[in-house]
């Protein structure tokens, strides 16, 4: 099992085969709005344009599960990140990350890469890093900034995807 055997909804409802993302790195994170933490969008789009020509791709998932602290509309959401960090990644639909009603993309990555409470994501901005071959290989707390991901993410650009 991979992450692309998943499919996720974009920010105006449409569904989104993480399949399109077949052979790129990439950085998926739970977001919001309204948190200490939300500054780390400027580091993630600085990520973004450093590795983007090199095939790397940020997935951001909107998330109101903690504290309600992304309250507003997929498209509000969408707005506030372009406005204030001028994110080009794509942010998708907000979705659940814990609980029953957790999005199976996360179920799997929580399986996956487990952190400091078990399974579950600890608050927004838990970053994982996923392959080439849509393996999760790391998990990352909120409190890791995005630049402190330049090393492995090197890592991940350098490697050459396996041919099917």
């Amino acid at each position: 099992m991979s992450i692309y055997e998943f499919t996720v909804e974009d920010a105006k409802g449409g569904q989104v085969p993480l399949e399109n993302y077949r052979g790129k790195p990439l950085l998926i994170v739970n977001t919001a709005s309204k948190c200490g933490f939300t500054p780390q969008y400027k580091g993630l789009q600085e990520l973004y344009q450093q590795w983007h020509d090199q095939g790397f791709e940020i997935l951001a998932f909107p998330c109101n599960q903690f504290g309600n602290q992304e309250p507003g509309t997929n498209a509000e959401v969408q707005q506030f990140c372009q406005l204030n960090y001028g994110v080009t990644f794509p942010v998708f639909g907000k979705l659940e990350v814990n609980g029953k009603n957790a999005h199976p993309l996360y179920k799997y990555l929580c399986a996956e890469k487990r952190g400091l409470l078990g399974g579950a994501i600890e608050w927004n901005f838990t970053k994982f890093l996923v392959d080439r071959e849509g393996n999760v290989v790391e998990r990352f707390a909120s409190k890791v900034t995005p630049d402190k991901l330049s090393p492995e993410i090197a890592k991940l650009v350098a490697s050459q995807p396996v041919s099917s």
